[in-house]
């Protein structure tokens, strides 16, 4: 399966990817609606600012969304950590710096706590994360989605119907994609996901985000992971992802190492990330027949 995921890579990331940026896999890697009239305009560049909620989330601008609308890239975070960790992270702020270099608002999300695991609830708080944000910048009208491990379940979770807000793209890093395998990997993080969910069954299709979106059209996927990593296995979880990954558009990047190496935080890497989404932004769009809010097409 990797073997064909290798292979497809390079198709599926064909447009308009650069020669060099395939390379990133090599030794390089080594190393819809507008914001309210009105609305304050204080997510300063250079600056997070806090939205209070029952977690707070964090939110940078970049100062060109002054002159014209940004769209937003909603960040979820691993276990454990949130969006204070993230902002304080070197390696995150390699990835959310080239975001905001390439006109992206960045959202580092509280996901309703440190141990949400792609929750309901916490899915309604990034709901009402995305609401607060899109209030204080000028917002294009479109959302993206960046889930790192755990944040892989919400990031997934909210690019799916029942989302809150509507998201055209999802980037996963090392990330969860099913839950049912989280919640039997380990008697720990069975417990978080039963605190979670409130319910101490395993969950059910209807709560897994790989198994919605086996359901649904292609999506536009961006996958970063590595054989090596003994923490979330690739095999099970983003490389499942691979027959659903709409075409022309997504990428899968295998690399070496192990969970959340340092590899996947390079200038490199956030380029690459950065111009996924920047090419994301090119396309037009069209409502998908699945309950998808929209699906990208090629001009």
């Amino acid at each position: 399966m990797r073997v064909v995921a290798a292979l497809l890579a390079t198709v599926l990331g064909a447009g308009g990817v650069p020669a060099a940026a395939q390379a990133v896999r090599g030794a390089a890697v080594l190393a819809s609606l507008p914001a309210t009239p009105g609305a304050a305009r204080d997510a300063g560049a250079g600056r997070w600012v806090t939205l209070e909620g029952a977690a707070p989330s964090l939110l940078q601008a970049p100062a060109s969304c002054a002159a014209r609308g940004c769209p937003l890239v909603v960040v979820s975070h691993p276990r454990g950590q949130g969006p204070e960790r993230l902002r304080d992270s070197p390696q995150v702020q390699t990835l959310a710096q080239a975001l905001l270099r390439a006109n992206f608002a960045v959202l580092l999300s509280s996901d309703g706590g440190p141990l949400s695991w792609g929750s309901p609830q916490g899915l309604a708080e990034a709901g009402a994360a995305h609401a607060a944000a899109v209030r204080r910048f000028q917002w294009s009208g479109r959302t993206y989605a960046l889930g790192l491990s755990m944040g892989g379940l919400m990031a997934l979770r909210s690019a799916l119907p029942g989302s809150p807000y509507p998201v055209r793209g999802v980037a996963l890093i090392d990330a969860w994609t099913d839950l049912e395998l989280a919640w039997g990997s380990a008697l720990s993080r069975r417990l978080e996901i039963e605190a979670a969910y409130g319910n101490a069954a395993p969950p059910g299709p209807d709560l897994n985000p790989q198994h919605l979106l086996l359901r649904q059209s292609p999506l536009p996927l961006f996958v970063i992971s590595s054989l090596e990593d003994t923490t979330v296995k690739a095999g099970v979880n983003s490389d499942r992802l691979l027959p659903h990954a709409q075409p022309g558009v997504s990428e899968f990047v295998p690399v070496t190492g192990p969970h959340l190496g340092a590899n996947r935080f390079t200038p490199a890497v956030a380029q690459r990330l950065a111009g996924f989404f920047t090419r994301l932004e090119t396309l037009e769009w069209v409502p998908a027949a699945s309950g998808i809010p929209s699906r990208p097409v090629s001009r």
